[in-house]
């Protein structure tokens, strides 16, 4: 964190100078505008007066070396604490806010009152095949989760509560070469998905489900078909199963 005065405005942009540690004015830097507050307002004079010394947090240089920096990352001094402490791999506890289709919001233990800081992206939400997020938590919900990251410039920690949960396909992996039914539970283009057990769905390409030239797999099947594939790869690193024609099944 360092300390700047506000020296001027060039359009949107706050031009700052960094103060060095016996007070001495310094280096020249800028404030982007989309940098200069959480709070919305027309023009970055609504929000800063020319010689007030501020705290911001370095973003980089840009301009043939021009400092930037961000004064949202220090707007709230409670929450910037506590966004520092929120380390990555700490484990946390909060209680679901919002759910929406892209992700889900969580009040985080002991952030500061009146935010909320916790936010959790779809695919960390789970390891099973989910078609939106409340089929994964509702609002209320206690929930416990490791911290992904914590970002000053967003006020906001990002979440998982996958890193939490034994990938399912740690104990699948032994079912490589074995002849296996189940529904198929999506189609698209290029091949259809089967679940094969419980938060383990494979994938079947389009190739492995006739020698005929079809445009698309939904002429053979349909979403719910069963259908008897093999297990060909369980890769744990890409988190994915391969699956082929079985043996003896009929193709079209």
């Amino acid at each position: 964190m360092r300390t700047v005065k506000v020296i001027g405005f060039d359009g949107a942009d706050v031009l700052v100078r960094l103060v060095d540690t016996e007070g001495e004015e310094a280096e020249i830097g800028r404030i982007p505008r989309h940098e200069a507050s959480m709070r919305r307002g027309e023009h970055p004079s609504e929000l800063f007066g020319i010689g007030q010394e501020i705290n911001v947090e370095e973003i980089g240089r840009w301009r043939e070396g021009q400092l930037h920096v961000s004064a949202r990352a220090c707007e709230i001094p409670a929450l910037r604490s506590f966004l520092l402490a929120m380390e990555r791999g700490r484990v946390v506890t909060g209680t679901v806010s919002e759910i929406h289709n892209f992700g889900v919001f969580v009040h985080l233990d002991g952030e500061p009152e009146g935010l909320c800081t916790g936010f959790i992206r779809v695919p960390d939400l789970t390891w099973a095949w989910i078609n939106h997020p409340s089929e994964a938590v509702e609002a209320g919900q206690r929930i416990t989760a490791e911290v992904i990251m914590a970002e000053t410039r967003v006020g906001q920690v990002t979440l998982s509560l996958k890193a939490l949960q034994e990938d399912p396909l740690i104990r699948f992996a032994d079912q490589v070469g074995q002849v296996l039914t189940g529904p198929i539970t999506k189609i698209i283009p290029f091949g259809v998905f089967v679940q094969l057990a419980p938060d383990v769905v494979g994938f079947l390409h389009l190739s492995e489900l006739t020698d005929e030239p079809v445009e698309t797999p939904g002429q053979l099947v349909q979403d719910g078909e069963l259908i008897t594939v093999r297990v060909d790869e369980v890769d744990l690193e890409r988190h994915r199963v391969r699956l082929c024609a079985a043996d003896g099944a009929d193709r079209p």
